[in-house]
């Protein structure tokens, strides 16, 4: 699938060095993860493998560059969750403010919607995050709620905000 100047498809092994360094980059460099160490190659196979099925991981290329990347993945591990669904959403720093948040976001909310054993989409972004909140504004999540000072990293505490969408 196309939208603007990059190519969206789902994920491959051969992606992963391109998705691990994206990840790894927020996990060194922000609050966008609350992961305090980089994820190793072992660690991304197996986190690429989980994402089948109705919890697809869809790449977006951009002159044969992966640029950013946009997940569902299981909500809660508990079986009345499984109707829910957690959303990511990664860029690449050099490919920011351009449009590939949301047409990445907006490809895999369309898969959701028509996966008729998805009913809520979720996502929870750490309220610093100004712009990715504004996206999902936009995007017509709901906000659910704020828990104050649920991580620590870089020596302060930060709050996540919970976000709806029902697909």
């Amino acid at each position: 699938m196309s939208a603007g100047p990059w190519q969206i498809r789902p994920a491959r092994e051969s992606d992963l060095p391109a998705l691990l360094e994206i990840y790894n980059h927020a996990v060194v460099n922000s609050v966008a993860t609350f992961d305090l160490e980089p994820r190793t190659q072992a660690a991304g196979r197996a986190w690429l493998s989980a994402h089948t099925g109705r919890h697809p991981l869809a790449v977006a290329k951009l002159h044969g560059t992966v640029a950013g990347y946009a997940s569902l993945s299981p909500y809660r591990p508990m079986p009345a969750y499984d109707s829910t669904a957690e959303l990511s959403l990664y860029i690449h720093p050099d490919y920011r403010r351009q449009g590939l948040g949301r047409a990445l976001a907006e490809h895999i909310l369309e898969f959701a919607r028509a996966e008729e054993s998805l009913h809520l989409v979720v996502s929870v972004i750490t309220a610093s995050h100004a712009v990715s909140l504004a996206l999902h504004d936009k995007l017509g999540f709901r906000r659910c709620g704020t828990l104050h000072e649920a991580g620590f990293k870089f020596g302060a505490y930060h709050d996540v905000v919970h976000l709806e969408l029902r697909v």
